[in-house]
């Protein structure tokens, strides 16, 4: 069996890359990889994992990584990770403290609206959006307004275009019967169950505990799966997310933080620093600042103000002059002066050529553009964005969690609640089959004891 996204031989590829982006000077390092027969090529999106390699390739590797994390780290005093440093760059933006009069019936409809937009995103994830667009063309729905169905598709289509084998069976229109086992609502739950457990105090070692207690293994992924590997070897948060960890900078931190947003209703600032206690055991820089931009917008969403404020929330807890930063604005600037969807996704696709399709930068873009272009509608919103591409589930989660909370469960179309039959799958233990109405009582709990 081969374990992917933890053997050194993937790794390499993605540290070289990531490393470079950081300012190191990896050229030596690169020339005896490449000189060995190794590769550099980032992976596209739905590319197949590398095959087995020989020993003595994989030693090398081995080497190699150490040898990259010895190297001399550039100041990055525009995008530091370490708390202190970015409380000093973010606006001092005042809490609110606003819990609005419907707050239950809200948690309730963010728990369901993310639940939704990562259902909706699963059959397609992995798959590029010229794929995608293909998919929803041949099967007369193109633009998304629905759930994704095989029903209709060409098979050349999906020959060329193969659906995600995983979600297939679960995650179609004619498959949904609830809502099926992902990571992108196990950590939400996670989240939950830290809040549960060490109240608004709780710090990196509590969630790193918490994943050890709780969450498979095998149900990690990137970042994530490498920070567990360092926690088993004996490391501690932040060094889990800084060793051996090329993925440092990609989406998974801020699949995990909306929760943190609900439970600090009006206080993005505070909701921004919740998230980067639970980032920091995975990611840096601009992995932990879509952490918090999640965060934060999930605090003003939940509130139940306009998606332009909630997005303004969400850029107060990003530092400034950092390529997070730009790429937030850069999504809301897509998303007032284009008006075809196709144009932005292809916009996006330009500004981040090269970047993998897991990474945080340009998810974070189609997030911020879609929920601008959504301008508060859950449908256009969810559909927006898995229409971009991209990491199809995580972003749908996101998104549909934001305007769950903003709309409401008014806002939402039982269309989409129905199939889900109230209820989540998950792998983490005790919790399989609970509802979103448990979930919301217990977030509300969370609120109620601060």
């Amino acid at each position: 069996m081969r374990i992917t996204w933890i053997q050194p031989e993937d790794l390499i590829r993605h540290e070289l890359w990531q490393s470079c982006a950081e300012g190191r000077d990896t050229e030596s390092i690169s020339s005896r990889w490449r000189a060995a027969g190794g590769t550099t090529e980032i992976p596209h999106a739905g590319a197949s994992p590398l095959s087995e390699t020989s020993p003595s390739l994989r030693t090398l590797a081995e080497e190699l990584l150490h040898e990259l994390d010895a190297l001399p780290d550039p100041t990055a005093k525009d995008e530091p990770s370490d708390w202190a440093d970015i409380h000093t760059l973010i606006a001092a933006t005042p809490s609110s403290g606003h819990r609005p009069h419907d707050y239950s019936e809200r948690l309730n409809s963010a728990w369901l609206g993310r639940a939704i937009g990562c259902v909706l995103g699963k059959p397609v994830e992995k798959i590029p959006r010229i794929g995608i667009e293909a998919i929803l063309r041949s099967a007369g729905r193109w633009p998304l307004d629905r759930w994704i169905t095989a029903v209709g598709v060409d098979p050349a289509v999906t020959e060329r275009w193969p659906w995600n084998r995983a979600s297939r069976t679960t995650s179609l229109e004619e498959n949904i019967n609830g809502t099926p086992e992902d990571d992108d609502i196990n950590y939400t739950i996670m989240a939950l169950r830290v809040l549960e457990n060490h109240g608004l105090s709780f710090t990196s070692d509590d969630v790193a505990s918490g994943w050890l207690l709780d969450l498979p293994a095998g149900r990690s992924f990137t970042a994530e799966r490498l920070a567990y590997r360092n926690l088993l070897q004996g490391l501690n948060p932040p060094a889990t997310a800084r060793v051996r960890n090329p993925f440092r900078e990609w989406i998974g931190a801020q699949i995990r933080t909306d929760l943190y947003g609900w439970v600090m209703p009006g206080n993005p600032r505070g909701a921004a620093e919740l998230a980067w206690r639970d980032a920091a055991v995975s990611h840096t820089r601009n992995g932990l600042y879509g952490a918090m931009f999640v965060a934060a917008m999930a605090s003003e969403a939940i509130t139940g103000s306009s998606i332009e404020r909630v997005l303004d929330a969400g850029e107060s807890v990003v530092p400034p002059t950092s390529r997070m930063a730009r790429a937030i604005s850069f999504g809301r600037h897509l998303a007032a002066h284009t008006t075809e969807p196709s144009d932005a996704f292809a916009e996006i696709e330009r500004e981040f050529a090269g970047y993998h399709w897991v990474h945080a930068l340009n998810n974070t873009a189609l997030v911020a553009y879609a929920l601008s272009a959504g301008a508060g509608d859950f449908d256009r919103s969810i559909c927006l964005t898995v229409m971009g591409g991209l990491d199809t589930d995580s972003n749908g989660a996101t998104v549909g969690s934001v305007v769950g909370a903003l709309v409401g469960e008014q806002g939402i179309s039982p269309r989409w609640s129905k199939p889900l039959n109230g209820c989540v799958s998950t792998s983490l233990p005790g919790e399989h089959g609970v509802t979103f109405t448990c979930l919301a009582e217990r977030t509300e709990a969370v609120f109620s004891t601060q």
